[in-house]
Parts: structure tokens; C-alpha cells; sequence
């Protein structure tokens, strides 16, 4: 939480000087060289101060780092790593091996395309003069050479030794990546690349050109690692000497474009990997940095108290916060941004604006300057549309790593360490003042948090934190800040009052054109994980109401006992039905008593009081869903296989000597099914349901499983069909836990015991012995390490404690009904036996040409094996991981691919696509009739 106000007499002193050892050799004179992204140059000239303000840059070179001030700095100044771990060279790396691929393929599948580039490329650099080529190739050959060992004494000389040691590191991984990367175009690589790499050496017309430059890859990966590209008049002479060498290689004949583009690549991208898994020197500005930063745009300081600020994804990026004092004016508050930080949340950003439409956050890679000139402009525009925001007087930057902005000192406390009674009416109008002011020169706040609005001394509220935002913003993130301003006061003053002050200020049409955008997905991270904690607190009290309801009708009920004095030999069953609906009313009237609104609908209740047809319907924000891109690439992972897998299958002839007999008995067993899990579930269900019904909604299942994952999809249809036969939500919701729970012991026993079988059978292809023995052992090292790590362990119990909450009571009564607890366990046992029925018809339908010892029992483990991961998968139906386990188990066991792909095939037509059609349609017809 951001504290403002903090004044030097409330924190600890500790020495600036001592706040970071020196990290590896690095030069205090010269911080900002030791960074490797690009950014102003340290000879740029200085901005021209438009606003009053002192834009200046410090260069640490002109002596100000050598003050004879005695800087100190108050408050946590924690000691800085030696290394980060820089996002951006991860990305970069990421960038690097993509494309590396994307050339290889290139070159492997348009043969043509490159040979003719070549040819294109040889026959204009063949004119070229022999004399031009001779000295290209003589300066480019010296260059190569001398441009490194000239920047490396330039380094030592300004004590920066340890950027050196990761060039130099750098190039020896790129020397080998370059030897593996010959060795496999030579030895294993397609025709078609090494093509593409290599051609006849002049010299030799029996040997071949190196795939990939040995010494230019090096020195690529060198200077790229020591940070050469940030540094114009170095990277200018890189450059020409790069070029010059590839040219005189190009006319020589000695390679080829493909080979060049790799070599940069290579080098490249190894140098980044080096510096993301090595860590480039932290280079942070220290508090003696600041002080003296300070002095050179003619403040004369006095002391800095260090402010604490959360380390968090969303707000890490607003940099370190100072209150300064000093000797001749009043205190400011200095804000210093760099690189480290500005690079928190990097991927959190990305993700944001992958998948939001028109709500994407400001950009992922922005360099100091620009976030330098994006938060000086926002306080300029905010002031001049007259909203209370802090002023900005100065601004520099302390090295080409870190900037800082200096502003007029606001003291006062924030939103969220204000106390409830302190939050009036008037304080929250004056703060839709502020936001109204933003709005009227269309400019966009985007952190409307509570720790974003801060309460000074006198009342007045004041926006801060406005790095974030946006000038000549859209109707949308306009519209976004207002949904996110009411959703922070509402949490703190209630939706009543939220919507009252919102509508006196901004108008009812303003606020009703919000609603769209009240959701989640619009709201700040924290905002979020806030809604999401009051989220579980209401669920528990819910869920504690029912317990203490279900706890005094018990009591009741046994009192009622105790004082009867009548003894009745044999229960009667109509007082037994008439006590389970007295207790199944008396706990749904304390469930209707405990359940509450969360805050989002009870914004809307009160803005539809005002505007009842202002639109509700929530905005379709996301442009992807996570679980949608996963499925995404898993189906295509699995489309891709069984490709692979069907390319030299010939469908024509497989069909046509199918036996259509055993297609017939698969479709038999795959329509069974339906009436096995209909008894699978109602075997748990002590409340009468209509068997018939049951199986329509196992059918309707079909089509929801096309829809949803597996494992998900199933178990909210049955959930939610029990709920409207009858079924109160708690016990549907135990029913279908206790159906879960069953099924996947016996999943477990049947795969153990038919893998036993299977083996006795000495297949001579599987060894289920040792198939049955690895499968125990990795099941054991993922409990143990489950439960040694603490967040995976609490991950666990709390999802099993959700999804089985009630289980073990429900079993209980279902253990009092032994005729449904055969019809439950049989049920299952059916359902097993009609797929597996179904798969060996699939097989011996396509089979009989090629006749196999395959067992029912080693087809049982292959389809328990593939269930399993089908229920596991992300995808719809547990499509692409069904059909390669089948695949793949099928042929494990001793079928022909020939056989095994069109009977996986055929098992996944009869069971997953004919199915969707009359799903859907039971689906509707169940919906319509109000079992669904």
C-alpha cells in the first residue's frame, strides 16, 4: 500500500552509500552503460523544458555522482542482487528460436523458393568487381576481428569487466551451438535444408560450405551480451562490418542467405539466453544516485525517506517512491522508475493484450523515455483539465537505466488506509468531481484503485498514480473507469451509496452506459482478487448456515424422540418423508436467509433502480479465452498426430473389406453406454428420478462434452439435471462427487487388474508388469511431490475438499440402500465393459485381414489407459489425447498401425461425433421441459 506523507524522523536511517555492494567491477561513473536495451543516448541533447519543468538527463561522467554531500537515505533501502533476470531477454530469446524455426521450415518446405533466391542472389553479386570483393573480404576479415577486442579495452578500461565475462561466455556457447548445429546439418538434417545451408566449396568441389558461420556466430552472440547494441557509434560499425563480411562471403561462394540469416540468428539468440539465464549487472540507482540527481536539476536535498509500496505484477512498475526534504523550500515526493522495474508484470501485460479487445493495457515494451513522456504529459493534461492530481516539476534521467520524477509533495493517506467514518458523502462526490474532470478531456485514469486516490490534510482528494493512463481515450476505457471507481467505493461505503454520488455528479445515462463493463475481466488485478476473497467468505457463511440448520432440525427431531412416549414397532413411512421435506425446508430457508449478493449485481440492482432499461448484458471483452487457446493448441497437436498416424492408410480399400457385423456391435455397445451410466449415476442418487429421463441426459451429455473439457462437462450436466428432478443443490452436488469418487477407484482397480492379466499373458510387445510397477511409482512421486510442496498441497485439499464436500455423508445413505449401491457399482461396470466391447468390435471390424492375439484384457488397459488421459485433458471431449493414447497403446500391445488408427477412429465416431446430433437435440428437448 502506498503511504504518503512519510516524513524522515518515522523510518530507520541507513547509508545510500552502503544500500548496494558494487555489482561485479561495474564503474559508479558509468551505471547506465552496463545495460543492453536500447534507449536514449548519453550524448542526446536535452528536452526543451515547455511546461516549466527542468528535463534534463544526469550523466554520472560529469561528476555528480562524486558529491561531497553526505546522502543518506531514509527508510528500507534493501540491498540490491548483484543480477535480475530480465523478461525482455527472455522474450527476445523466445523471438530468436522462433524464428530459427520458422527458417528451417522455410528452407526444408519451399526447395524451390530457395533455390531460386539463391540463383537470384549469385547471379547479381557475380558482376561485382574483383577488386571490390578483394577488399571487402580483407577489411571485413581484419574488422571481424579487431571491433571486439577494441570494445572489450574500452570496457576495462571503465572497469566494466563483467559485462566482458558475459560476452565471452556468450560466444563459447554460440561457438558450440554453432558445432551442433553443423554436425546435424551434415549428419541427420533433411536434403532439402542442407541444401539451403550448404553448397560446393569453391576451394573444393567435393567438400561442402559450413552450415553456420564458426567465428561470426561468436562474435554475433559477443557483442550482442555486452551490450554493443545500445551504443550508436558501436553497432554503426558492427553493422558495416557484418555486411561487408556476409557480402564478401555471398560473391566468393563460400555460403549462402540462408546460412548468413541463421549464423545472426544463432548468435543472437544464444547471447540472450546467456544473459537471462546468467543475469545481466543490476545497474538500479541507488540513494546516493537520487541525491545527487536532485542537485543537478538545482534542488539542494537534504534527506530521502524511502516509501514502502507493494511488490506486485500490477503496481511493481510504479517505481520506488521518496520524500525528500530540502535545505531552502518545501519537501517533494520522487518518483524513480527503472528497468527492473518497469519490467515487473511484463508478462502478466502481454497477456492482456492477447487476449482483450479494445481493453489492452499501454504497451508491453516501453523504453524509460517513453514512460518518462507518457507520465509527464498525463500530469500536464490532468491538471490542465483541472483534476487535483500531483504536480510535476522536474524531471532526469539518472543514467540511460532509470529516470525520476519529481512532483510537489502531497501528504495525506489513501483510500484504503482511510477508516470507514472518515469516507463522507462529500468525499466521495468531490472524488466523481475529479474523475468527471479527467473525463471531460477524454482522458483515461485506468488504476482507479483505492490506492490511486488519495485524501490530503484539508479533505481534497487527489488522483495519483496516473503513469497508466491514456489521453484522447476511446468511449470504452472511459466508460472502464468508471465501472472500476464504482466498484473501489462500493467495497468501501456499500453499492447504495457508490451509485447515489456517482449519478448526483456524472448523470444516470453515464452510469447505466457502465453496466456493460461492471465485470471482472474490466477490473484491476487487485480489485479483482478482492471480489474474489469476499467471493469465498460468502460461500463459507452459506455453507455454515446450512450446516446450523441441518444441526437444529437433528436436535429437534431427537427431542421429538425423547418425549415421544408411544412406541411404534415399524417406522411410518409417510412421517418419514414428512421430517426429510421439514428438514430439506428448514435448510433451504437458511440457505435463502445466508445468501447474499456480491457487489457487481448489487451495483446493478441499484442502477437499474434509477435506469430499469439500462442494458445489463455484459461486453464481450475477452478476444481468447485460456482455456479456449489451450484447447486450441492441444486439438492441433492431436490433429496433428493422427495426420501423421493416417497418412499412409488407404481408406478406400479398409472400408470397403471392413465386416460391417462387428460395426454393427460396436454402434450396439457404444448406445448401451448410455443406459450404463444412467445407472452409474442414479445408483447414487437416493431421491427418486426417472431412469428414462437419466438417459436422455446422458445423451444430452454428448454434445456438452464437444463443448467442454471431459471431465467438466459431464459432471455439471448431472449436477445441474439432478438439481431440477428434485435433488436438493447440495446433495446433487455430493451425488455426483460420490459417482466421481467411485468411479475413479474403480478406474484404478480395473487397470491394475486387467495390466496383471494382460502380463500373465506374456504379449510378447508390452510388458505389463512393468508397465503396471512404473505406473505405481509415478503415481507415488506426484503425491509425495504433491504433498511436499506447500502450495501444490493446499492447491489439492482445497479443490478435492470443494469437489467432495458432503461426499462422504451421501455415501453413507447410499450404503443404506443396497439395491442402489448395486445398481451404482454395476452401472459402472457395465459402462466400462460396453467401450471396451465397443473398441475390440472397432478392432476385428478392420482386423480380420490381419488376424492378431490381441486379449480383451490388454484392449481393456489401452482404453482405461486412454480414458484416464482423456478426462485429464484440457480439450473438449478429450480430443488429440484420446485418440494418440489409443493409437499408440494399440500398436504398443502388437496391432498393426494399418488396424489400430481406423479402429481408434471408428471407437471415436461411435462414441464422440454420431452422438452430438441426438445430444443436441435432448439437449434442447430437455431444456425446454425444465430438466436441464
Amino acid at each position: 500500500m502506498r503511504q504518503q506523507g512519510v516524513h524522515p524522523e518515522d523510518a530507520e536511517s541507513t547509508s545510500a552509500a552502503s544500500s548496494r555492494p558494487d555489482a561485479g567491477d561495474t564503474d559508479p561513473k558509468d551505471p547506465g552503460e552496463a545495460a543492453d536495451e536500447p534507449t536514449t543516448a548519453v550524448d542526446e541533447e536535452p528536452v526543451p523544458d515547455t511546461h516549466g519543468s527542468a528535463q534534463q538527463r544526469l550523466d554520472p561522467e560529469d561528476g555528480c555522482g562524486d558529491d561531497v554531500h553526505n546522502d543518506e537515505v531514509e527508510g528500507d533501502e534493501p540491498l540490491l542482487p548483484a543480477r535480475v533476470h530480465r523478461p525482455s531477454d527472455l522474450m527476445r530469446l523466445m523471438v530468436g528460436v522462433l524464428a530459427i524455426a520458422v527458417l528451417l521450415a522455410i528452407a526444408g518446405f519451399a526447395h524451390g523458393t530457395t533455390s531460386g533466391l539463391e540463383q537470384d542472389i549469385n547471379k547479381g553479386t557475380g558482376q561485382a568487381p574483383d577488386l571490390l570483393i578483394k577488399i571487402a573480404g580483407l577489411a571485413s576479415s581484419i574488422a571481424i576481428l579487431l571491433v571486439p577486442v577494441a570494445f572489450a579495452i574500452e570496457r576495462l578500461i571503465k572497469r566494466d569487466g563483467l559485462r566482458i565475462a558475459d560476452g565471452v561466455l556468450a560466444a563459447v556457447l554460440a561457438h558450440g551451438v554453432t558445432l551442433a548445429t553443423d554436425l546435424w546439418v551434415a549428419k541427420a538434417a533433411p536434403s532439402s535444408i542442407q541444401e539451403a545451408l550448404t553448397q560446393p566449396s569453391p576451394g573444393d568441389i567435393h567438400a561442402l560450405t559450413d552450415p553456420v558461420h564458426g567465428y561470426l556466430a561468436p562474435v554475433i552472440a559477443y557483442m550482442t551480451a555486452v551490450g554493443m547494441s545500445r551504443r550508436p557509434r558501436w553497432r554503426a560499425v558492427l553493422w558495416v562490418v557484418l555486411l561487408l563480411d556476409a557480402f564478401s562471403m555471398l560473391v566468393t561462394g563460400y555460403t549462402t542467405p540462408f546460412s548468413i540469416i541463421l549464423t545472426v540468428l544463432i548468435g543472437w539468440s544464444v547471447a540472450y539466453g546467456t544473459l537471462y539465464a546468467v543475469g545481466s549487472p543490476n545497474v538500479r540507482p541507488t540513494g546516493r544516485t537520487l541525491m545527487a540527481g536532485l542537485r543537478h536539476v538545482g534542488f539542494h536535498p537534504v534527506s530521502a525517506a524511502r516509501e514502502d509500496t507493494p511488490d506486485t505484477s500490477e503496481n511493481g512498475d510504479r517505481g520506488r517512491r521518496y520524500f525528500v526534504t530540502l535545505e531552502d523550500g518545501p519537501p517533494l515526493d520522487v518518483t524513480v522508475v527503472d528497468r527492473e522495474q518497469q519490467a515487473q508484470g511484463f508478462f502478466y501485460r502481454v497477456w492482456r493484450n492477447l487476449t482483450l479487445r479494445g481493453l489492452a493495457t499501454r504497451r508491453s515494451l516501453q523504453s524509460l523515455r517513453q514512460a518518462l513522456e507518457q507520465e509527464a504529459l498525463l500530469a500536464y493534461a490532468a491538471i490542465a483539465a483541472g483534476a487535483n492530481a500531483p504536480k510535476l516539476i522536474a524531471t532526469s534521467e539518472l543514467g540511460p537505466d532509470a529516470v525520476m520524477l519529481v512532483y510537489e509533495h502531497t501528504g495525506g493517506r489513501t483510500l484504503d488506509s482511510l477508516p470507514d467514518e472518515l469516507i463522507t458523502d462529500d468525499l466521495l462526490r468531490d472524488t466523481w468531481h475529479q474523475v468527471q474532470a479527467l473525463q471531460s478531456r477524454r482522458i483515461a485514469h485506468r488504476r482507479l484503485a483505492g490506492d490511486a486516490i488519495l485524501v490530503d490534510r484539508s479533505g481534497l482528494v487527489i488522483l495519483t498514480d496516473l503513469r497508466g493512463g491514456e489521453i484522447a481515450a476511446g468511449d470504452l476505457l472511459l466508460r472502464m473507469d468508471i465501472a472500476q471507481l464504482l466498484t473501489t467505493l462500493g467495497l468501501r461505503v456499500g453499492a447504495k451509496r457508490t451509485v447515489a454520488s456517482a449519478v448526483g455528479v456524472l448523470g444516470p445515462d453515464a452510469i447505466a452506459d457502465c453496466l456493460p463493463l461492471l465485470q471482472p475481466i474490466a477490473l484491476t488485478r487487485s480489485t479483482r482478487a478482492t471480489l474474489r476473497k469476499l467471493a469465498r467468505e460468502r460461500a463459507q457463511r452459506e455453507r455454515d448456515a446450512v450446516l446450523e440448520a441441518s444441526r437444529q432440525n437433528k436436535l429437534a427431531r431427537a427431542e421429538q424422540v425423547q418425549h415421544t412416549e408411544a412406541a411404534v414397532e415399524k417406522p411410518d413411512k409417510k412421517a418419514v418423508r414428512a421430517e426429510q421435506r421439514a428438514e430439506k425446508r428448514a435448510i433451504d430457508e437458511a440457505l435463502d436467509e445466508a445468501r447474499e449478493e456480491d457487489l457487481l449485481t448489487q451495483i446493478r440492482h441499484q442502477v437499474l433502480l434509477i435506469r430499469p432499461q439500462a442494458p445489463v448484458e455484459p461486453a464481450r471483452l475477452e478476444r481468447v479465452r485460456p482455456r479456449t487457446l489451450i484447447s486450441f493448441i492441444a486439438g492441433a497437436i492431436g490433429g496433428y498426430f493422427l495426420l501423421t498416424q493416417l497418412t499412409h492408410i488407404e481408406f478406400v480399400t479398409l472400408f470397403d473389406n471392413a465386416q460391417w457385423g462387428w460395426v454393427a456391435a460396436a454402434v450396439l455397445f457404444s448406445a448401451l453406454s448410455y443406459f450404463a451410466a444412467a445407472m452409474a449415476l442414479l445408483g447414487f442418487v437416493p431421491e427418486r428420478v426417472p431412469f428414462m429421463r437419466a438417459v436422455a441426459a446422458q445423451v444430452a451429455g454428448s454434445f456438452v462434452k464437444i463443448v467442454a473439457p471431459a471431465a467438466v462437462g459431464g459432471v455439471a450436466l448431472n449436477t445441474r439435471f439432478l438439481q431440477r428432478a428434485g435433488v436438493r443443490p447440495g446433495l446433487a452436488v455430493a451425488s455426483v462427487g460420490a459417482s466421481q469418487l467411485f468411479g475413479l477407484g474403480c478406474h484404478i482397480l480395473m487397470l491394475l487388474s486387467f495390466g496383471y492379466l494382460t502380463g500373465t499373458e506374456k504379449t510378447p510387445s508390452l510388458s505389463p508388469s512393468r508397465t503396471v510397477i512404473a505406473g505405481l511409482l509415478t503415481v507415488a512421486v506426484l503425491v509425495l511431490v504433491v504433498t511436499s510442496v506447500p502450495f501444490l498441497r493446499k492447491f489439492v485439499s482445497t479443490r478435492v475438499r470443494s469437489l467432495f464436500a458432503g461426499v462422504v455423508p451421501r455415501m453413507l445413505d447410499v450404503l443404506q440402500r443396497p439395491q442402489k449401491l448395486i445398481t451404482g457399482i454395476g452401472g459402472m461396470l457395465l459402462l466400462t465393459a460396453c467401450f471396451v466391447m465397443c473398441l475390440d468390435a472397432s478392432i476385428r471390424a478392420f482386423g480380420h485381414e490381419q488376424p492378431t492375439t490381441l486379449s480383451l484384457a490388454s484392449v481393456a488397459v489401452v482404453f482405461l489407459a486412454g480414458n484416464a488421459l482423456g478426462s485429464a485433458a484440457p480439450t473438449p471431449g478429450g480430443v488429440g489425447a484420446v485418440e494418440a493414447t489409443l493409437t499408440v497403446g494399440l500398436i504398443a500391445v502388437g496391432l498393426p498401425k494399418e488396424v489400430a488408427a481406423p479402429a481408434v477412429l471408428l471407437y471415436r465416431l461411435l462414441t464422440l461425433w454420431l452422438p452430438v446430433l441426438p445430444g443436441w437435440l435432448f439437449f434442447n428437448h430437455l431444456t425446454r421441459k425444465g430438466a436441464l
